[in-house]
């Protein structure tokens, strides 16, 4: 980075169904170090995101809570604050896309779009859900594949044999909601002609931006250049749904309301209004116009010629690359229909997976972020784990846990932290407790020569180039250890003679020390703010680090990081296993089809062919075919009942776990943990339902009590679950046959 810059700079948005998951934090982690790295650049930078709170998943996720869907997203959105605050993730402003900013502001995009000829209007045929009153996304609709004959599949694919297709090929459809028969009816859409933005988009994805530096990577322009050139050219995006849906209604059409996917991006320019708007933007003179051009650009501007930038500001977006088709193509269309700057850049990142394979309940490597932290684990410790495989380039990276534990504790604690332990001591013992007040001409050279080599990082920051950067630190911090291992401090402390060595030594290892935690403090802030504390230094500025602290004084050592105990990861995989996985006499019962899952929280889980939001995936301990048939001996098997629930209760430490006390009737009380918390955000209210539960599946102790049977609940997982009732008069007690 050059001259200091004002930079706006936002994350994809998490979408407001659940919590988040360490998946979800590679692309969260990647933009805090870049934000931070860029203010220690000298640049300004607002950092600034939002709950993306729209859509049918969550209108429908609040109705089973018995809340609205407004109260259900406050809820989500403080779970995903104070996520982000313990990973050290600092925004600016933190908001959400259901706020007036963005209503107002999406009616404005719509409007100098509709003026500028980019809206088209159309009648297109859709399953309706008749029992609902509703039509249905892609992901709301079941039936048999029409390729391989697989039945209970999606509306958009085949989980068997791969297909894609629409929803009116299934056969002997049905929605998921209701079980009813969808009928396929006629609805007026409104649809944004992408492809009046063919060319522009083509100059925009294949060249730099107008701040002289690449908008993506190569990779990332190759992928939208397969939609661009694709034979049918870019086809109009349907931006409307009809109601009832969870949005901002379409300022001239009564019943129809914006697509998710158009007011979430939006949401970046609302949120930034309203951090300017704040006491802390006002303060710092911030005005929204001056990044966006809101108010002084044409209806109707020109498709091929970019709106210019308004003056030296620079827009970067952190996004993975399941969305990376809506910000460079829908979205970057979108502002310039609206008369709109352009963004700077897209940082892409790829997939996570664990210990090679993809996130797993049953193996319990699908992590929640506050899982993690539950363990006992050091959010900077995965911070620095992901940077040191984080390049520019969108290629999916790997958690593995052994590595994960090799590299804290041999870089972090053995090349790093330990330049401190082993020399702090002396320093106190001998030296009052400061450094020499200055170094021979060897050392200092040393010295100069280690702060050059890094002074390169700043550059791989910028480029988002972690990787590299975490190499050349630890280049750095193998030199230096060699030194201290030379000069061997513990053997001069032994010499009355050699004191003055000895001071030296301790001097140059501990800037050593400072050097390279000014260097990682973009990376692990956590542990460098107590670094900071130990050498009673404030720096704030890469720049710090060209020269040694000299006859300053530093507080006594305590640990600044740990190692990791393997134990913590041991503890974290069983808590993210799926606690409820039937016992193996449960598993050869071929009538038990119900398993309990956790929503995802997913922030971007890939539209479907229609583009709309999919719940959560279903439970991979859930059978979704067909057992085959079974004898009525079999069905007796299972000793089925009524239960009344007398309490129910959020379970600490579980992000999926509800805890329930029924009232058994003759069987007394029984207390039963079911995973059903992300479809029941308010367990409280399902106090008094009665409810069917398995009343001789073997009592399973977890690390929470003992769950002692299996409520039953329809659905395929996550929010999509529901807890099955009874008829006025059944009884506490009473055997289901």
């Amino acid at each position: 980075m050059s001259a200091p810059k004002q930079i706006l700079v936002t994350h994809a948005l998490p979408y407001a169904n659940g919590p988040l998951h360490i998946g979800h934090l590679l692309g969260y982690i990647q933009t805090d170090v870049w934000v931070r790295a860029a203010r220690m650049t000298g640049h300004t930078v607002h950092f600034i995101a939002a709950d993306d709170a729209h859509g049918t998943p969550i209108m429908l996720a609040a109705e089973k809570a018995g809340t609205t869907p407004e109260t259900f997203i406050e809820g989500i959105q403080a779970g995903h604050e104070r996520d982000f605050r313990d990973f050290g993730i600092v925004h600016d402003c933190y908001y959400t896309t259901h706020s007036p900013e963005n209503r107002e502001l999406a009616e404005l995009v719509y409007t100098r779009l509709r003026e500028g000829g980019h809206i088209a209007r159309r009648s297109i045929r859709q399953l309706y859900d008749p029992a609902r009153r509703m039509f249905l996304p892609d992901r709301y609709v079941k039936g048999t594949c029409p390729k391989c004959g697989t039945p209970d599949q999606y509306g958009d694919n085949c989980e068997h044999c791969g297909a894609t297709y629409s929803p009116t090929d299934l056969v002997d459809p049905r929605s998921v909601l209701s079980g009813a028969t969808p009928e396929l009816r006629d609805s007026e859409h409104y649809f944004f002609r992408l492809g009046d933005f063919t060319g522009l988009l083509k100059d925009w994805i294949g060249g730099g931006s107008t701040e002289g530096r690449p908008v993506m990577h190569p990779a990332v322009s190759a992928k939208l250049g397969e939609w661009l050139d694709a034979d049918e050219g870019l086809r109009d995006w349907d931006i409307s749904r009809d109601a009832p849906y969870f949005g901002f209604p379409i300022p001239d059409a009564p019943g129809k309301f914006f697509y998710v996917w158009l007011d979430a991006p939006i949401g970046y320019l609302a949120s930034f209004k309203h951090y300017c708007a704040s006491p802390a933007g006002a303060a710092a003179g911030l005005s929204a116009e001056s990044f966006w051009r809101f108010m002084d650009a044409p209806a109707s501007a020109n498709p091929q010629s970019p709106i210019p930038n308004p003056g030296s500001t620079e827009m970067h977006h952190f996004l993975g690359k399941d969305i990376v088709n809506f910000h460079g193509l829908f979205w970057p269309a979108m502002l310039q229909g609206a008369g709109l700057r352009l963004p700077t850049a897209l940082h892409v990142n790829g997939y996570l997976t664990v210990n090679g394979e993809k996130m797993s309940k049953s193996r319990g490597t699908f992590v929640m972020a506050r899982t993690y932290l539950d363990a006992g684990l050091d959010a900077d410790w995965l911070r620095y784990y992901f940077s040191t495989m984080l390049t520019a380039a969108p290629v999916d990276l790997d958690l593995d846990l052994k590595a994960f534990e090799e590299r804290v504790n041999s870089h972090l604690v053995g090349k790093w932290v330990n330049l401190a332990s082993r020399s702090a001591g002396f320093v106190h013992k001998f030296f009052d407790g400061r450094l020499a007040a200055e170094l021979p001409e060897s050392e200092r050279a040393a010295y100069t020569s280690a702060a050059e080599r890094l002074s390169a990082c700043a550059a791989l920051y910028d480029a988002c180039d972690y990787a590299g950067a975490m190499r050349r630190i630890m280049e750095v911090a193998d030199a230096a250890n060699a030194y201290v291992a030379a000069k061997a401090p513990w053997l001069l402390a032994k010499d009355e003679g050699r004191r003055g060595e000895l001071h030296v030594a301790c001097t140059l290892a501990l800037n050593y020390f400072r050097l390279l935690s000014i260097w990682l403090e973009p990376v692990v802030p956590g542990i460098a703010a107590r670094a900071k504390a130990f050498l009673q230094d404030d720096w704030q500025r890469f720049a710090a680090a060209a020269e040694p602290a000299l006859g300053t004084a530093i507080a006594p050592f305590s640990a600044l990081t740990t190692r990791i105990d393997p134990k913590t990861l041991d503890a974290m995989i069983e808590a993210s296993k799926d606690s409820l996985k039937p016992t193996p006499a449960a598993e050869a019962t071929p009538s038990l089809f119900v398993a309990p899952s956790a929503s995802t929280g997913s922030e971007a889980s890939p539209p479907n062919a229609m583009g709309e939001r999919q719940p959560a995936s279903p439970n991979p301990q859930s059978p979704t075919t067909n057992p085959g048939l079974i004898s009525i001996d079999d069905f007796a098997k299972l000793d089925l009942r009524i239960g009344t629930v007398t309490a129910c209760e959020f379970v600490e430490g579980s992000d999926k776990l509800l805890r329930f006390e029924l009232d058994a009737g003759e069987l007394g009380t029984r207390q039963i943990f079911s995973g059903i918390r992300a479809a029941y955000a308010e367990p409280g209210k399902l106090v008094g339902r009665r409810v069917v539960f398995i009343a001789n599946l073997a009592p399973r102790k977890m690390r929470f009590g003992v769950s002692e049977g299996m409520i039953l609940s329809a659905g395929s997982g996550g929010a999509d679950l529901f807890l099955l009732d009874v008829d006025e008069g059944a009884q506490a007690g009473m055997p289901v046959k």
